[in-house]
């Protein structure tokens, strides 16, 4: 498995970005896992479902199953956030596991800037930031800057950034990478 991460400023079209992604990519015949960071309390669940009940009733764990998909869904009830590296050892093998919203993560990623946004690049602070698809130039960037609107230039640079799996998970080790999550 290979890993990129996108990261960028709310409303820098991160998702909007990852929905012409993904299709190119499975259409290459890779296999594709995202891992979204959600910094809400949000909710895959609602009342009425049996499944809802169950957690509401004080189950820790609640796999819910059928011909098309599951779904686990894991209360945390008052236990530490996990780690990037946590997750990243839950998900199953594919070609390339796709992460967004963890920011501040240490693996390779790309950074999605958009001028209108109105916030300071990342990637002069940032030494996982390893490409940028961006809406301006940037001349001086030490990372490869491919446009925007380019899909296909913006799946070159991530497939180009990505980095293996054990790669990543080896930085958990490393006390000063392992902290950065969010």
């Amino acid at each position: 498995m290979r890993i990129i991460g996108i990261a960028g400023w709310s409303g820098s079209g991160k998702t909007t970005l990852l929905t012409k992604v993904i299709p190119r990519l499975v259409a290459r015949g890779l296999k594709v896992s995202t891992l979204k960071h959600a910094h809400h309390a949000f909710d895959v669940d609602y009342p009425g479902k049996d499944s809802h009940t169950h957690r509401v009733a004080g189950a820790t764990e609640v796999l819910v199953t059928s011909a098309n998909r599951w779904a686990l869904m894991h209360e945390l009830r008052g236990d530490a956030e996990p780690s990037l590296f946590a997750m990243l050892r839950k998900l199953s093998p594919v070609d390339l596991v796709i992460v967004e919203g963890f920011k501040a993560a240490a693996c390779a990623k790309m950074e999605v800037y958009r001028k209108d946004v109105g916030k300071p690049p990342l990637h002069p602070q940032d030494e996982f930031i390893k490409g940028i698809a961006s809406d301006i130039a940037f001349p001086h960037a030490r990372q490869p800057v491919v446009p925007l609107d380019d899909i296909d230039a913006v799946i070159a640079l991530m497939l180009e950034c990505a980095e293996p799996l054990e790669q990543v998970l080896a930085r958990e080790a490393v006390p000063h990478l392992a902290s950065t999550v969010a």
